[in-house]
């Protein structure tokens, strides 16, 4: 595309790489032959080579293509002056401020041509010698000569020779290089036979005056023709493609919508082509891509607007929707765990750019599901017996911390086992370690409601917790699927004793006020107090002792007031 090779070029000119500029602008041109500006930046980029007869070139092609642009006058000023063609550099940058008189660019290179006009008409008659260097002759010389055209590239002879060209007297500092003799035989049109053959070559000296006593004479340095800064600008007709892209775009959205995929790629497709400096055409494009399944599409998309995107600074927003539709595309491919790591990457590259609410779910969907993956990857029952065998010889030898470890490997092996989840709550019980247990406990009864071990373990660890009414709550659960057990019989008699002591009033005070302040702390009990109706209640029954008889018949008054009693708030007498 044009619009990119010129991009290329504006940027290599700006880093002041000129020959790959120009090859960049030739480029441009090949594809649109009618773009003046493109003429305009090459030719700026000829005269930053001193290479002003093919600046001139350019130059009056641009102007040709556009005659109402003063910018083209600028360069075809430029280039005549570089060319010591001083009256067509005036008339050039005079037309140019006929077309836009407030150019600053246009009236400060009307003033350099003028200087160098009066400079011309004010300098005495040069010597023979002096005039090989003058002026910017010398340089359009040196380039267009072969032979001296490579010295051009090289910074150490450039400088030499505006040493030169600054005092010609400086040319006998530099007589033993080869490349100043060669460039000066091109300036005086002599042919040199070899490497010496200077020594053979009479040059006449310069010729001087003796000076008075007076201050020495100021000689005024020949000022070089420097090409202006690059019109970077959006012209008339960029912006008339910006506009045009910007229609495709929105005909490539209602295609979206529609589900007309293939219209809307072909849409977003003409927008890129019309204005290359808007990522969002290639962000939508991969989105189209998303839709239809061609992951590997819409991830070249996302990867070139990524790269476009930090190359034109674009708002970093768009270029972490980018990432995040890569990521996305990345998580749909993934077949293992593994192949979540890209996604992931992705996705945390994209939250540096913007901390986006969509991205972060994303995130947290790709970590879950590279987590599922890995577990079932792990997944085997035969190794996570083994485990739990091993854990089992360490709980009987009272090793709790290294038989934890084996159910814990145990339960990544095979994390449905009910078995070793009730194993690891009886290790967490004998290590004092009771949320955990009671978690496990829990867990064990979720994946086997008719597991017996699984209430023993929970009720054993709430009656330590001296939460009575929880535990049997939990033995009598359990007994429901084994009536006989003894395990679950004898929990629930050792919490009936528990909870008789509060209703009898057997308890010290120590025990009493221990259990009310472990009481206050539960959400069950604290609604209890706050329910209207059951505050009513508990009035009752100390002022009214006939209307407390008539709560008595209702079960879930009665459940609540055992709950207080059991609790220790309440106490009956």
């Amino acid at each position: 595309m044009a619009e990119e090779a010129k991009a290329k070029g504006n940027a290599a000119f700006s880093s002041g790489d000129y020959t790959t500029a120009i090859k960049h602008f030739t480029d441009a041109i090949a594809l649109s032959p009618t773009n003046h500006v493109l003429y305009s930046n090459r030719s700026a980029a000829h005269a930053s080579l001193h290479n002003y007869a093919d600046a001139l070139e350019d130059a009056k092609k641009t102007v040709e293509l556009k005659p109402d642009w003063s910018k083209g006058y600028s360069r075809l000023g430029a280039a005549h002056l570089g060319l010591n063609q001083i009256q067509d550099s005036i008339s050039a940058y005079k037309k140019g401020l006929e077309i836009d008189s407030n150019n600053e660019g246009l009236k400060s290179g009307l003033a350099d041509a003028q200087a160098a006009a009066s400079r011309s008409r004010a300098a005495p008659p040069p010597s023979p010698f002096g005039d090989a260097f003058s002026g910017p002759e010398m340089w359009a010389k040196l380039t267009a000569d072969p032979s001296t055209r490579m010295y051009l590239q090289q910074p150490d002879f450039v400088k030499m020779m505006q040493e030169i060209q600054k005092n010609p007297n400086n040319l006998n500092l530099y007589l033993k290089d080869q490349r100043v003799m060669q460039a000066l035989g091109v300036l005086l049109n002599v042919k040199f036979r070899g490497p010496n053959a200077g020594d053979d070559m009479e040059i006449p000296e310069e010729t001087s005056t003796p000076q008075p006593s007076a201050p020495e004479r100021k000689v005024e340095e020949e000022k070089v023709v420097e090409p202006e800064p690059m019109d970077v600008t959006e012209d008339k007709e960029a912006k008339e493609r910006k506009a045009q892209a910007v229609k495709e775009k929105e005909l490539g959205n209602a295609a979206y919508k529609k589900k007309e995929f293939e219209k809307a790629i072909e849409q977003y497709t003409k927008a890129m082509e019309l204005d290359d400096e808007d990522i969002s055409y290639l962000t939508n494009r991969a989105a189209v891509f998303l839709e239809m399944g061609k992951y590997d599409e819409c991830i070249k998309d996302c990867d070139k607007a990524v790269e476009r995107g930090r190359e034109l600074r674009s708002d970093f927003k768009m270029v972490a929707r980018a990432l995040t539709r890569k990521g996305t595309a990345l998580a749909k491919m993934a077949k293992c765990s593994k192949d979540y790591e890209p996604a992931i990457e992705t996705f945390q590259k994209a939250l540096t750019e913007h901390r986006n609410p969509d991205t972060l779910k994303r995130l947290n969907e790709a970590e879950k599901a590279k987590k599922d993956l890995e577990q079932q990857e792990y997944f085997d029952p035969k190794l996570a017996e083994e485990e739990r065998e091993k854990g089992n010889e360490y709980f009987k030898q009272q090793k709790y911390p290294e038989a934890v470890k084996h159910y814990t490997e145990s339960l990544r092996r095979n994390p449905k086992d009910p078995k070793a989840y009730s194993n690891r709550a009886a290790c967490y019980t004998k290590l004092g370690a009771m949320p955990e247990g009671l978690k496990d406990a829990e867990k064990c009864i979720e994946l086997d409601p008719t597991f017996s071990k699984g209430y023993t373990r929970k009720g054993a660890i709430q009656f330590f917790m001296k939460e009575y009414d929880k535990a049997l709550e939990t033995y009598q659960e359990g007994l429901k699927h084994d009536p006989q057990n003894q395990e679950l019989l004898d929990g629930v008699r050792r919490c009936v004793e528990q909870l008789n002591k509060a209703s009898r009033g057997d308890l010290s005070p120590e025990e009493l006020k221990e259990r009310q302040a472990k009481a206050m702390q539960d959400p069950e009990i604290q609604n209890i107090l706050s329910d209207p109706v059951m505050r009513q209640v508990l009035v009752d029954f100390q002022e009214n002792p006939k209307s407390a008889q008539e709560h008595m018949k209702n079960p879930m008054v009665m459940s609540k007031i055992q709950k207080l009693v059991h609790a220790g708030i309440v106490q009956m007498r």
